[in-house]
């Protein structure tokens, strides 16, 4: 039987965030994917989206990035929860934000939603959409805390 979800008060969605790295070639590199589709059509962002009903955060997670990217992820930990109530434009989103870490950078191929799929040095990163630069300072202080 098909579970059906009825509330009085409005809920939030929930969304994830895959923020994969990778040291090759001498310097930290993030994947990032153009985004093919509003908002921030156009723009780099990590690969994410929204959660299923029937999913955990984690699995939903691993799901998107392989989706958006074709990359199948190991082990990933979680980074955070951000919930500022403007941080998406088109509703009241919530999104729950994960490292993975790669030695050897996987080839990363677009699709579903992603125009383009592709690693950046970190400190030479394109304008990000949403509040990813806020997740991406959140890892870095995460990986090297100062």
């Amino acid at each position: 039987m098909e579970q059906k979800y009825c509330y009085t008060h409005p809920r939030p969605a929930v969304t994830v965030d895959c923020v994969v790295l990778s040291p090759e070639g001498g310097q930290m590199q993030v994947l990032l994917i153009e985004r093919a589709m509003e908002p921030y059509k156009g723009q780099w962002a990590f690969p994410g989206g929204f959660m299923n009903i029937d999913e955990s955060a984690e699995a939903a997670a691993r799901r998107e990035l392989r989706e958006e990217t074709g990359i199948a992820v190991g082990q990933m930990m979680q980074v955070g929860t951000y919930t500022r109530p403007d941080r998406d434009p088109r509703d009241r989103v919530i999104s729950i934000a994960y490292v993975a870490y790669f030695d050897k950078r996987p080839e990363a191929v677009a699709a579903d939603d992603a125009a383009k799929a592709q690693w950046f040095p970190v400190t030479q990163l394109p304008p990000l959409a949403f509040d990813h630069a806020e997740i991406l300072r959140d890892v870095q202080e995460l990986i090297s805390p100062e």
